[in-house]
This record gives structure tokens, sequence and C-alpha cells, in this order.
């Protein structure tokens, strides 16, 4: 059966295309959707065989990172740890293009605990996230569509061929960035950059 494809507005997004992913998500299914940077997978974040399923898509890819897309500080509190050095960053920088590595709380799945006991969190520039995360009340999981030979996938009928089989519905919102997310570790005492991607790094100095 071939994965189901539907085209979203990156401004504005159909309410009725977000009530219908919404549902494929509360029922344990793997959607493809755009955000600020790449086409990432995402899942229910209480769905361990939706989990599960990633990782294994995600298990030939160098780049296994699973973080948690939030859609304010407000919801962080409630999955990490953050210093008030940590927070004051977020705050000016966010809603962007950065996966920000904190200390995890005990609500995080473990299947999605990084070394060290720590969690992604990503808050997107992005509508289409933004009213899916308004109708789902939680965090999505979420990671990058794994990498092909050339890189990160842009198109998403060329994500439905490669991953036709475990993949329940894409949101097509055309050919989009290659370049992912700017990873930035907040864990520690110091500012640790473990990725650039599209997020501004000077930002995160001043």
């Amino acid at each position: 059966m071939a994965v189901e494809i539907q085209q979203i507005y990156l401004e504005h997004p159909q309410p009725r295309l977000i009530r219908k992913t919404i549902d494929v998500i509360r029922n344990g299914g793997v959607i493809v959707y755009p955000t600020d940077t790449i086409y990432g997978l995402g899942v229910d974040i209480f769905s361990k065989p939706a989990m599960q399923k990633v990782l294994r898509l995600k298990k030939a890819s160098k780049h296994k990172m699973l973080s948690l897309v939030c859609p304010d500080l407000k919801e962080i509190a409630r999955w990490a740890v953050v210093s008030n050095r940590a927070y004051k960053i977020m705050r000016r920088v966010t809603p962007a293009a950065y996966t920000f590595i904190l200390k995890a709380s005990s609500e995080v799945p473990k299947i999605m605990l990084h070394k060290r006991k720590t969690v992604g969190i990503r808050i997107p520039d992005s509508q289409v996230v933004q009213a899916l995360l308004a109708e789902l009340g939680r965090p999505i999981l979420n990671t990058s569509v794994p990498q092909g030979e050339d890189g990160y996938y842009t198109d998403p009928h060329e994500i439905a061929t490669m991953f036709n089989n475990d993949i329940d519905l894409i949101l097509d919102a055309g050919v989009m960035f290659n370049k992912p997310s700017t990873i930035v570790d907040l864990s520690g005492d110091e500012i640790e950059i473990i990725r650039e991607g599209s997020g501004d790094i000077e930002s995160l100095f001043f």
C-alpha cells in the first residue's frame, strides 16, 4: 500500500489536514512533515512501537538523534532541566532552527535518552509544526528523515519512494531545505556547538 501524500501550506496550514495528521500520530503512525529546516519524522512520544519503528528506520544513519519538538519554553520545563543561562539563551533565539541538548527530566521516555541522560529539544519557527503541536497537546518525537548518499532528502515524493512501507502520511510542502538544525549542548557549564546547521551560531553568544 502506497504511503499517503497530502499537500500542506507552510503558511496557514489547513486545519482539516492538521487534525487528520494528529489522528495518524495518536494511532501510532509515523509521519513525515516540514519543519523550519529539513523534513522530519514525527511520532507520538507515548507510543513505544512507533518510536521503535523510527529507530529501525534510522539504524543505518550516523545521525540517530531523537528530539522533542515543543511549542514554547513553558513546555520544555516538563521534559528538561533548564538552567538560568540556558533559559536566557533559548528565550532570546527561539523559535528557530536549533536543537538544544539539555539534561532530561524523569518524564522523558528512556528510549529517547542520549548519553549522560540528556534530551534534544526543538522549538521550530514553523506554522505547520505549531499547528500540529496545538492539536496534539504535547510534544512530538522528532528526528530527521534518514539521509541518502547525496545528503538529506528534500523532495517528499523521493522520500515516499525510499520509505514507502515505513511511513503512514507525508505532508508535502514541496522541495525543502537540505540543511539541518544547529545542535547546541546547554547541559554543561559551557555552550558547546555539536553541529553547525541552519541556526545562527553568533546569536547564541550575544
